[in-house]
Order: C-alpha cells, then sequence, then structure tokens
C-alpha cells in the first residue's frame, strides 16, 4: 500500500501547488518538453483547467477554440488523426454534455487517441450553481465505446495517470475537481495501473470502494470508526471506473462480506453501479449499499459545506458506516476532558 497523507498538514497556500488541476498543468507541461506528440486544446478556460501552465512553457502548442466545446472536441480529434496526442480541458459538465455527441461520434466511434481532462468536476464548483455542478459524467462517459474513465485521488494521482493516459490505446476521460482537495498520497513512490485499484487501508469487516475526493474522507472515516466502534473497514481506492477492477470487487467481497460505495456523483449510472454490476454477474454473496447523489441536483452552496450535508465527508462518511451495519451512535457529551 502507498503511504497516506492524513491531510492534516494542509493549508490553503497548497491550493496554489497541490491541486489536482494545477499539478495536471504541470505535469503536461513537463511531458511535453520530451514528446513532440503533446498538444492542448481548451475552450477559453486555460487559466481554470491550468492549462495556461502548458502555455507558458509551449506557446505554439495550446489552442483555444473559444466558449465552443464542441470545436474544442472536434479540433482535438483532428489532431489525433494526424498522430498528434492532444489533451482537451474545461469544466466536467460542458465538457460531457455539451461535447457529448463531438466525444462519442468524433472520438470514440474513430477510438481516437485524445486525452479529456475534466475540472470543477461533482459539486466541486457547489457555489457557482445547478448549472455548473457535473454528477453525470461517469454514466455518461462509461457508456461510449472504447472510452476510458478515471477519477484520480488527488494531485499526485492525477499526475501519475495523466503520465500513464500519453501512450494508453484508445480515448481517455479523467475527471477532477475544482481545485481544493488535499493531497492523499505523501509522494509519488507507488505503483499506478490504469485498471488496477489501490488498497489504500485493510479491514475485515467492510470494504469502502471509492474514487476521487471519497478516498481520502474514507480513509479518515475508517480511522475514526476503528477508534470509536471497533470496526474494521478496508478502504479500496478504485481510481479506473471503466476497465473496473473485477478481482479487487470479488477479493473484497470474499474478504468483508460487505461493500459500500461512494462517490461523488449520482448513484444512478455510477461507481456504485459497475461495482453492482460485477457482484450480480460473478454471483456473489455479498451485502451491498450505494452512497452518492440520490438521484437528485444538489443544492446550492460552498462545496464544504455541500460535502457535509450530503455525508461525502469523513464525519458524514461515518454516520452512513453505522446506519449501513446497524451501530448505534452516541456522541460524548462529556467536554470535562477536552
Amino acid at each position: 500500500m502507498a503511504e497516506v497523507n492524513t491531510g492534516t498538514n494542509w493549508t490553503c497556500y497548497d491550493s496554489s501547488t497541490m491541486t489536482a488541476r494545477e499539478i495536471y498543468g504541470r505535469t503536461l507541461a513537463e511531458l511535453a518538453k520530451s514528446d513532440d506528440r503533446i498538444v492542448a486544446v481548451t475552450a477559453d478556460l486555460e487559466k481554470s483547467t491550468a492549462l495556461n501552465k502548458f502555455g507558458v512553457v509551449h506557446p505554439d502548442r495550446l489552442f483555444n477554440v473559444g466558449i465552443a466545446e464542441q470545436d474544442m472536441i472536434g479540433v482535438a480529434a483532428g489532431m489525433a488523426k494526424v498522430g498528434l496526442i492532444p489533451f482537451a480541458s474545461s469544466f466536467a459538465i460542458m465538457t460531457c454534455l455539451r461535447g457529448g455527441e463531438q466525444i462519442r461520434t468524433d472520438i470514440c466511434y474513430q477510438n481516437l487517441p485524445v486525452k479529456i481532462i475534466a475540472t470543477h468536476s461533482g459539486i466541486s464548483f457547489g457555489h457557482a450553481g445547478t448549472t455548473h455542478h457535473c454528477t453525470e459524467d461517469f454514466a455518461i462517459m462509461k457508456s461510449f465505446a472504447n472510452m476510458t474513465v478515471i477519477c484520480p485521488a488527488d494531485g499526485i494521482e492525477t499526475s501519475k495517470a495523466v503520465r500513464a493516459c500519453v501512450d494508453y490505446p484508445g480515448p481517455v476521460y479523467m475527471r477532477i475537481g475544482r481545485g481544493f482537495e488535499p493531497p492523499v498520497y505523501e509522494d509519488e513512490d507507488y505503483d499506478f495501473e490504469i485498471g488496477k485499484a489501490t488498497v489504500m487501508r485493510d479491514g475485515k469487516d467492510l470494504t469502502i470502494i471509492t474514487c476521487g475526493i471519497g478516498v481520502l474522507q474514507s480513509i479518515n472515516a475508517a480511522k475514526t470508526l476503528a477508534d470509536r466502534d471497533g470496526v474494521d473497514v478496508q478502504v479500496i481506492n478504485m481510481h479506473t471506473i471503466k476497465p473496473i477492477d473485477r478481482q479487487a470487487i470479488i477479493d473484497a467481497a470474499k474478504k468483508t462480506g460487505k461493500i459500500l460505495t461512494i462517490e461523488e456523483h449520482n448513484v444512478v449510472g455510477g461507481l456504485g453501479e459497475s461495482v453492482a454490476n460485477v457482484i450480480a454477474e460473478e454471483g456473489l454473496q455479498v451485502q451491498f449499499k450505494k452512497h452518492g447523489m440520490q438521484d437528485e441536483f444538489s443544492m446550492i452552496g460552498y462545496a464544504e459545506d455541500l460535502y457535509a450535508h450530503y455525508k461525502f465527508d469523513a464525519n458524514g462518511i461515518c454516520e452512513v458506516v453505522r446506519d449501513y451495519l446497524g451501530i448505534k451512535y452516541e456522541a460524548d457529551e462529556d467536554w470535562e476532558d477536552e
């Protein structure tokens, strides 16, 4: 298992250097120094997607098509047809909905090596409103033939995933947040493989399968549950939604007999459904529950408040686990020892 960062040393100053989109921009700029095939395309959002960092180093290889996601995807497809490896970036909701037809027909149908890195995913852009939330992209993207779907846990894993997808065959859709997510990993000294889940914490009573922001929060929840409730929770980072790691799910079901999925996405069509499909197809005898957006649009508010409200933070996940396992929990009202 990789070394995990508990998040205790995370400060607001780190948001300018350690978040997924910042590291994405820097990683791509670094990779392009030794690979002339790499180009970048954006729909008037080079700063918001951190592609401006790529543009500083490679100004002649960054293309801004304006506020036109369909054009962004079409241009990227054309570049791929002549041997380039385009990275196309915009907000997740605009990429997968406005550019959905072009992604399906121009890229996936031709199985082109376009790498789509979509930012501001899930409810991470909460205060911008429902039009800027994206809790449908897993369902949309994984339904396209030939498409690989990735959701890294933090900036470090984003760097690993970007490096891994350069020569990975076919199109890739990678979703990252707005840019205020604390790191999960201590460093890049761990193995990352597309389609291969990572066990972040061992446990015998329950397995949480999650991705993105859910990874760190689930790890922290597992520690609390162990200390306060005596529940031993295994946490699996299912960073690749498609192709999903079937063996990791089979092993978890046999080991703990209970699986809970946590995702910043609608439970309809998301990670939970992919896990459920494996359970059903393999005939696994396991208790199973999906936790995410319960087929609803998110309310509007700051991301941290929304995460707490929808029980995507560590405290909320603890509540979900206790309810799932039927554990009665009473908060400690004795403040004398504090």
